[in-house]
Parts: C-alpha cells; structure tokens; sequence
C-alpha cells in the first residue's frame, strides 16, 4: 500500500522531515508560511495555520492522507493531533495532554516527580510572582527561571549566567506570566538525544510485544542557543548545532549517552499512550546527566543533524508505529553533521522582516567535495511570487556533512559562503576550538 503523507509545519525541522520521507511516499504539507524547500517535494503545499486543527483535519480528507507528521509545538498545544487522530489519520504526534511534557514546563518537573524520572533537579512552581520573588531572594544558589508555557525556546533566564537576581525579578514582575518554574541552575554541557515513540496500544488490531519495542534513540546533538559568537548574548530559538560520527559527543562517552537513553525510557515507560518524537535535552554536570526539558517534537536544528544521517526509512518507523509493529532498529550513516542558520539582522531580540534574498542552492551543494554532503534547509522564509522574504525567524540553515565534525563544519562554512548575503551566523559552530573548549569545560568538571 503507497502511503499519503500531511506534514503540518513550514520550518527548518518540517524541511528536514520532508526530505526524509517524500522518497518513499506521496507528501503533502501545510504551513502558515511557503517553504519552498517543503513545497519542491510536495504534492501540494497549502496555507493553513498550523493551530488551525479544523482545516488541516478538511486538508487531510480532501487528499486522503494515510499519517501525518507534526512538526512544531504550536500544533501540539492546539491539539492538532486529537483533531486529526479523531478523524481516523494515524498522527505521528502526541495528543495535547500527552504534549503538556512539552507545553507546561510545571507539569513536566511534577511528572519527573511523581514517576521517579531520574535526572530531575530540584524545583519549585508558582503562581504568585511576589511569592516567587521571594524564593529568588532566599535561594542559596543561582536559579533557571523558567515561564511555564511555550515560549519558543527564549523564555528562560539564568541567575548568575544571563542575569541578576534582581534582573529576574523584575523579569518576573514586567513579563505577566501566570505560571513560572524555578529550579536549581545546572551547570554543565547540554546535549540532545531524540528518542522516536510508538504507543503502548496502536490504532490498528497489532499489538507491540515489549515496552523497548516502542523507541529508538538518535545520536547526541549539541544545540548553540545564544545569539552571538563565543556563547554570548540573548537565547535564540538555536543558532546551529552538530553531531559526531557515532552517537555521543566528544566530550561525552558512552555511558553518558546510555544514562541519557535511560532517561527516555523511563519517561516513554511512564506514558504509554505517548506516540511522535520525545527530545531531551540534557546537562551533563559533574554530578553525571540532568534533565534541562523536554520537548515533544524534533528539535530545530537537532532534525537537521539527525534525519540526513538516517539511512532507515523515516516511513518505515512511521507505518510500524501505525500498525503496532515493532519499531525498526534504526541505522545512522557513522558521519558527523555541522549545522549553522542564517538569520534575519536583529535576531532575536528585535529581527527585520520581509527583506528579499536570494539562496544559491547549487553552489550551497556544490561546496561539498570527496566523501562529505552540504544540505540546505529553509525555515522561516516566505516564497512569493517574485522571490523569497524573510520572516521574524531563522531564515535558513546549511548542514555539512563528513568524516569529522571539522570536516563538516569547513563544508558548512564554505556553504554559507555560497548560500548569498545580508543574513546573520554565528560562524564559531562546530569549530575545533569551540568543541575543544567543550572538551576541557568537561574534564573541568569530572576532576
């Protein structure tokens, strides 16, 4: 049976899931704005909001889709998945309540809790600013000040890193948040390992015969969330991130990434109904692997490092979690990624929108030489009738692909070059020096 496939998002991440499965079916997608990389592989690429749950639930009807993929949180927290799985399409995404792992970071930290989730730092939740304020006032250590609803990855702020005591207070008291996190700063290296989840109980008469056939692991990314060079400035949605040639990172080792698998798995174990993608993002401390969040989607940029390394069928994972099949081991190309967006000028804090470029896409291919690959992946541009336009977000990313990290961060670098002008990268990603220092930060820390 050929399968038919809605894709619901227009960015960076629903790029990279497109070219993973477009070869082995029939693509559709839909996004509030005209990737045009999504729409050279679709069928079709239709205007619809990604929240809005009713359309995209006609969308999937009038075209006969068989599975959907979502993409960005947004939808998620909307309950696109509900309105879709309702309909009878099989909706690689969890329910709403299934996304509060993501979407309600209060819920999350009580969850990890209540389950005896391991990596969990110490917290608190309030409603009462005045009341959380006085906890920033009496706390002995610095503090992740986190709101607990969707913030598009620049909500947090950190006491002793990014601001003051008194700077999160006011933060507090100014940003009109209902709900906040406060918990313990970790102090480490982050790094993301993305786990592929089937549910417990599938839609169709199959049925999984052991909890671990339900999800597969990806190889460790590490994300860059500040804005500028050398790790400083306001967070971002993620500047760039790479991957190395086997799962970990070079200031990891192996057991690092299998306590960071543990994790997943506990969590997967503790929501049998959950189904899509979980991310989790993690620091590895001197006291071993925390848990920083989790996500209930690919990362953006973490799908670009992942998904083009991927020589197992994305469709196949797909229509297994469909039919209640054993999920397949997954297979990784053993090379490493450098991922580095170009951004609009004054990003994050205050982007221009709506200039024209243009992208170079075969130089941006052609900056590859030997055995590596430069990919380009659009995200937040819109295609109009006479050319691309920026939005308020990244615009686009290349992803170097090599033996080595350095190697692939030269073909990233060269890529960039080709791509064209007037956009924003933070060019350190991936270099030796800045993994290096990640490198010594760790060893820092074990000593």
């Amino acid at each position: 049976m050929s399968e038919t496939v809605l894709l619901v998002g227009g960015g960076g991440r629903e790029h990279a899931i497109a070219r993973a499965v477009a070869p082995d079916c029939t693509l559709y997608a839909c996004a509030s704005n005209r990737n045009p990389g999504i729409a050279a592989l679709a069928e079709e690429m239709r205007a619809i909001d990604e929240r809005a749950a009713e359309e995209i639930v006609a969308f999937a009807e009038d075209v006969d889709a068989t599975i959907a993929v979502i993409g960005p949180e947004s939808a998620l927290a909307a309950g696109v998945a509900d309105a879709l799985d309702d309909a009878g399409v099989y909706t690689f995404g969890p329910d709403a309540e299934a996304a509060r792992i993501e979407t309600d970071k209060a819920y999350q930290r009580r969850f990890m809790r209540e389950h005896e989730i391991p990596g969990c730092p110490d917290f608190e939740t309030f409603t009462d600013m005045d009341a959380a304020c006085d906890y920033i006032d009496a706390a002995d250590g610095d503090l992740a000040v986190k709101p607990a609803g969707l913030t598009g990855g620049k909500g947090v702020r950190v006491t002793g890193d990014q601001v003051t005591k008194a700077e999160a207070k006011a933060y507090l008291r100014d940003a009109d948040y209902d709900r906040v996190v406060l918990e313990e700063r970790l102090v480490g290296e982050e790094f993301t390992v993305q786990a592929l989840v089937a549910s417990e109980e599938p839609r169709s008469s199959g049925s999984r015969s052991a909890a671990d056939d339900r999800i597969r692991t990806t190889p460790a990314v590490q994300d860059h969330k500040r804005a500028y060079e050398g790790d400083e400035g306001p967070n971002t949605g993620g500047m760039g991130s790479y991957s190395d040639a086997d799962p970990t990172l070079p200031f990891m080792d192996e057991s690092d990434y299998a306590d960071a698998v543990a994790v997943l798995e506990a969590t997967v174990d503790a929501l049998p109904a959950y189904k899509g993608i979980l991310y989790g993002q993690f620091m590895l401390t001197a006291d071993g692997v925390r848990v920083v969040e989790f996500n209930a989607r690919f990362g953006d940029p973490e799908a670009m490092n992942t998904l083009p390394v991927l020589e197992t069928p994305f469709l196949d994972v797909l229509t297994a979690a469909r039919d209640g099949e054993s999920l397949p081991d997954l297979a990784f190309d053993d090379r490493a990624t450098v991922c580095k967006y170009a951004v609009p000028a004054g990003y994050p804090t205050d982007p221009e929108s709506g200039a024209s470029i243009e992208v170079d896409e075969a130089s941006v291919a052609a900056a590859a030489e030997g055995d590596g690959d430069a990919l380009l992946f659009y995200a937040s541009i819109d295609a109009r009738d006479d050319g691309l336009y920026t939005t308020t977000s990244r615009a686009f990313a290349v992803v170097g692909i090599a033996a080595t990290i350095t190697d692939a961060e030269a073909i990233a670098a060269d890529a960039l070059a080709a791509a064209g002008d007037g956009l924003r990268v933070r060019h350190d990603i991936g270099t030796p020096d800045l993994v290096q220092r990640r490198i010594d930060h760790v060893s820092r820390l074990r000593e």
